[in-house]
């Protein structure tokens, strides 16, 4: 790829990608095709039609898809590990009576919901998602009914950390790039994150559960077995166990926060270390060592019977991972075909106000290529110059990073790869991803950016 420029102009290369969704669409709900295949049968083609050079094209496919599968492969194995280890334990079961026991049943959406808030502060969205299932699965059975009335809240609460909050990357690249008070992003995110969740969480959870009632499959985990647990551990151990990824990967995020503002070296060997021991697939590797020994002992679990549970846990997820590195591959190949630069560059000549502006190009990026981090980061890019050669107080500043981040996950379709990772952890085909999921993101999207537009305008 190296000297290549893409020579086609935007309209050409919208129509490109439009035709790709919609035929990666036909051929999954339609045709019945695997979502695997056909990702990668039209990523194949896509590249062709916008004339990536011939040479390129296997490269930009393979790297596209190990890129994505070497983060996503990594946390939904070692997740699956650990929540199975949880499950098997019978400390799922424990955690979900106490927390049905103090909330009650008809609030256990919620006390879901809001916990995942907490979790997403440190931890970034598909991680989080991966630690906090085997909780909601085990909400689910015990309580019945439809697994989006657990499942939706917990992942939107992620997906609305993840996106508009500081230490996650995006927020807080965006808020370099723009200048904006790192501190006062923070406050702000915060403030607006819970009624942001609950419009777009638990209010739309309760909606798509009515929608969609399919109750709890036996997918991630594999079969769960309802037979009693003699010695399960106490409710405290296993929410230590939660806590020691999310206490590690807020480690590695607050060092990261605190090099943004010069306030440490990452030169040094200590930081390096730190940041490493948090890093998102070591923290979840400690993790899981730590449960074995915790749980495994407490079970009388050793060497073929605890190989046997933790190697139950990863036949049910080979599909899951290889469908969202698929989904990376294709929004990979849509990044280099250049539609994105091309669309966002369109836009930025349109003389929107700046806040408008800069939400509408994080859409489009967001829409063409699917990585919302990208997305987001990108459209700070472009917008940068006018932020920060404009009069704008510092409030002011605040909100358009917000309305950025809005922007930046609006939608999330079949070119992005937590589309594929969320549909299949909790068992929907694509039509009801589509309905659920994509709405969600939507939702969130234009919430958040009403948020920001309020902000904007009163500051």
């Amino acid at each position: 790829m190296n000297g290549w420029t893409q020579t086609m102009s935007a309209g050409p290369l919208l129509s490109i990608a439009a035709v790709a969704v919609l035929s990666l669409l036909v051929l999954i709900i339609r045709f019945k095709m695997h979502a695997f295949l056909a990702l990668m049968l039209v990523s194949l083609l896509t590249a062709l039609a916008a004339q990536i050079p011939v040479d390129a094209i296997v490269p930009t496919l393979v790297n596209s898809f190990g890129g994505t599968l070497g983060a996503v492969a990594l946390l939904v194995g070692l997740g699956a590990m650990l929540g199975k280890l949880v499950e098997h334990s019978g400390g799922a079961k424990a955690l979900s009576d106490k927390m049905i026991e103090v909330f009650g049943e008809k609030r256990a959406p919620l006390a879901l919901g809001v916990a995942s808030l907490l979790m997403g502060f440190p931890i970034f969205f598909d991680a989080g998602l991966i630690v906090m299932l085997p909780i909601i699965f085990a909400v689910s059975r015990r309580l019945g009914g439809p697994i989006l009335l657990y499942a939706m809240p917990a992942a939107a609460a992620f997906s609305v950390m993840h996106v508009f909050l500081p230490p996650h990357p995006g927020p807080v690249t965006a808020s370099e790039l723009y200048n904006a008070n790192l501190g006062l992003l923070l406050l702000t995110g915060v403030v607006i994150a819970f009624p942001l969740w609950w419009i777009s969480g638990y209010m739309w959870g309760k909606v798509v559960a009515k929608r969609h009632p399919f109750p709890l499959s036996n997918g991630l985990f594999g079969d769960i077995s309802d037979d009693e647990v003699t010695n399960p551990p106490s409710v405290g151990v296993v929410i230590s166990l939660l806590m020691l990824p999310l206490v590690l990967i807020f480690m590695n995020t607050g060092l990261n926060s605190l090099r943004s503002i010069g306030a440490v070296d990452s030169d040094q060997l200590w930081f390096q270390l730190l940041s490493a021991l948090g890093n998102t697939p070591i923290a979840l590797l400690i993790s899981t060592l730590v449960a074995m020994l915790v749980l495994g002992r407490r079970q009388g679990m050793e060497g073929n019977a605890l190989e046997k549970v933790l190697d139950s846990s990863l036949g049910p997820i080979c599909s899951v991972v290889l469908i969202t590195g698929a989904g990376g591959m294709f929004g990979g190949v849509l990044r280099a075909s250049g539609i994105g630069d091309a669309l966002s560059s369109s836009l930025s000549d349109l003389g929107l106000p700046i806040i408008i502006a800069a939400y509408v190009i994080a859409v489009i990026m967001r829409l063409a290529q699917g990585s919302a981090t990208v997305a987001l980061v990108t459209a700070a890019g472009l917008m940068a110059p006018a932020v920060i050669g404009g009069d704008f107080t510092s409030m002011q500043v605040v909100a358009i990073t917000l309305a950025t981040a809005a922007g930046s996950v609006f939608a999330g379709h079949v070119n992005d790869s937590g589309f594929w990772l969320v549909g299949r952890l909790l068992g929907m085909d694509v039509k009801t991803t589509l309905k659920t999921w994509t709405v969600q993101q939507a939702l969130e999207s234009v919430v958040g950016f009403i948020f920001a537009y309020i902000i904007f305008m009163m500051f």
